[in-house]
């Protein structure tokens, strides 16, 4: 890293720069990062988008046709995609209520959901008929999510949130997640279907 720091402290100094030459660097934030290059560049940051509607809109936009068609059993791959990634949006959106949402901040990322997604898809292609209700609960709530939690309380309310979504009850289509009614698990065909429900839903 000082290395680095003396580096970009010199192209100040440098006159034969190319036109074209720009300097791209990736980091975690990290106490050991040469401040000096913090500030002699432009900073951009990635965070967690604000709502569950934008949560959701990111998360989907990723998606495509043949990921929702990538499993055996699909209509209970489709509904436990969409209630997994509104879980996560849940959990993300609950940090910023302070303690009132989580005892202690927690920074779950979108590593959380994919590696999740990907033990869902897991279970439900390597299972028989039936779903593993338990399994996908723990692998999910204690360990992919969980693994983050350190608080009992926080982890007793992650679990009970988790559970709303990876129930048998999502699997039916009058299954709500609000008293609303306004957020549940659609059922349609394509992904445009699941981005144009998305939009609908309350900022």
């Amino acid at each position: 890293m000082s290395e680095l720091e003396k580096i970009v402290n010199n192209f100040q100094e440098m006159k034969d720069f190319e036109p074209d030459f720009r300097l791209f660097l990736t980091s975690m934030p990290a106490p050991y990062f040469p401040v000096s290059v913090l500030q002699n560049g432009v900073k951009l940051t990635t965070e967690p988008p604000r709502g569950i509607k934008a949560n959701l809109k990111r998360g989907f936009l990723e998606m495509s046709d043949e990921y929702l068609d990538g499993c055996i059993k699909k209509k209970e791959w489709r509904k436990l995609i969409f209630g997994l990634s509104f879980f996560h949006a849940i959990v993300q959106e609950r940090r910023k209520f302070g303690p009132l949402g989580w005892n202690i901040l927690y920074e779950f990322n979108d590593s959380d959901l994919e590696t999740s997604l990907v033990m869902l898809k897991l279970f439900l292609d390597e299972g028989d008929d039936s779903i593993p209700w338990e399994a996908l609960v723990y692998v999910t709530g204690h360990i992919n999510y969980g693994g983050r939690v350190t608080d009992d309380n926080d982890r007793r309310c992650l679990l009970v949130t988790l559970q709303k979504y990876y129930c048998p009850e999502n699997l039916e289509d009058g299954y709500t997640y609000s008293d609303s009614g306004s957020y549940y698990a659609p059922a349609f065909g394509n992904i445009q279907s699941y981005r144009n429900y998305i939009e609908t839903l309350p900022l």
